[in-house]
């Protein structure tokens, strides 16, 4: 069994795991900036805004790495980290071809850390951050690695923020998951980091779920049909039924095409009572980094024993148009969180799905 034994992160809502978890259960609007003072990187080939984010992660967990380094070496802990920006606004002003490279935070945290093992980075758009998840349990799975330190960085582009704007789906205003009055995405930006490891300890990884669309380059499958199978097949792995998830973080980007696409697959595999919500609204979308924080925000609930749900924020007008889902309502409580999904849809028909637990 694979596990979380410890996570950092930052994003807009906070410097620190804790604080952005807070900020989310009490519904905290905020701009998708993040504020905090950055440390900077002197090897200048690394210097950039979503590397300068890992690092401060990384810092905060530095005693934990220190001692997973002394406990099993250099050469047998791997590193994997997922990205979809890198750092192509450095690029286009140094043409420094190494800025555009999605496996530079990898080899980044490789480097400061002074690894030795593997390393690679993963960009599968938006499901990047589970996928980088699921490299991680293979490669402990199969003896490459006693322990990994994964997750996900991105940092608010330009090149992106274009894309979006021509897709006509990005939003001045905040988004409005799954409500009959949709605005569309809100860009922003995260990093978050994870030991995994083998140990009895920590939270653990239960399952993961992965399928492919095939059906469109930028557009889900209307119906669902494959993410509801990449759930299904993570409930599978995870030798649970549906009825024995607790909450399931959703997508839930605020586009038209993604909240029908999840309603279709939420309600065809677990009905309309199951407490579901995005977090995409006081977040923003950190794209190759948004599964990452999402995980984070469930390995949190789960470590922190809250039986506090974050809220889903929206109009509260749901669209009449897509199936009925059970989205949080804030100050929401139950008994106990044993077991949580987390959701992850991107561009190609890429879907993956985590499930954690106690």
């Amino acid at each position: 069994m694979i596990r979380i034994t410890k996570a950092a992160a930052i994003c807009n809502l906070g410097e620190n795991l804790e604080e952005i978890f807070q900020n989310i259960i009490d519904g905290k609007i905020v701009d998708f900036k993040i504020t905090t003072l950055l440390p900077e990187i002197h090897k200048e080939v690394y210097n950039i805004r979503c590397n300068r984010m890992l690092l401060h992660c990384l810092n905060k967990i530095q005693p934990d790495i220190e001692k997973l380094i002394k406990e099993y070496g250099s050469k047998r802990i791997g590193v994997v980290f997922s990205t979809t920006n890198t750092g192509i606004d450095d690029y286009e002003k140094t043409h420094n071809y190494e800025f555009l490279k999605m496996s530079n935070p990898a080899e980044f945290v490789k480097d400061y850390l002074g690894l030795e093992g593997l390393c690679c980075g993963v960009s599968t758009a938006c499901s990047s951050g589970i996928k980088a998840f699921l490299t991680a349990k293979q490669w402990i799975e199969c003896g490459l690695c006693d322990a990994v330190i994964a997750g996900g960085t991105d940092e608010i582009s330009q090149f992106p923020l274009a894309g979006f704007k021509s897709l006509e789906v990005l939003s001045e205003k905040r988004s409005n998951p799954f409500s009959k009055n949709p605005t569309g995405i809100n860009i922003s930006e995260a990093a978050a980091v994870f030991i995994l490891d083998k140990k009895d300890e920590g939270i653990k990884v239960l399952g993961i779920g992965e399928t492919s669309d095939a059906y469109h380059a930028s557009t889900p499958e209307p119906e669902g049909i494959e993410a509801a199978n990449a759930m299904l097949l993570a409930l599978k792995e995870s030798g649970l039924a549906p009825k024995d998830i607790d909450y399931i973080n959703l997508h839930g980007t605020g586009t038209l095409a993604n909240d029908t696409m999840e309603a279709n697959a939420i309600y065809n595999v677990f009905g309309e009572n199951i407490f579901a919500g995005a977090t995409k609204p006081l977040t923003g979308h950190c794209l190759g980094a948004s599964a990452s924080i999402e995980t984070a925000i469930c390995y949190e609930l789960l470590r922190s024993g809250s039986c506090t749900l974050p809220p889903h924020i929206y109009d509260g007008e749901y669209n009449p148009g897509i199936p009925k889902i059970n989205l949080v309502k804030k100050g929401t409580k139950v008994k106990e969180v044993k077991n949580i999904m987390c959701n992850a849809f991107g561009f190609g028909g890429t879907n993956a799905v985590i499930i954690l637990g106690k």
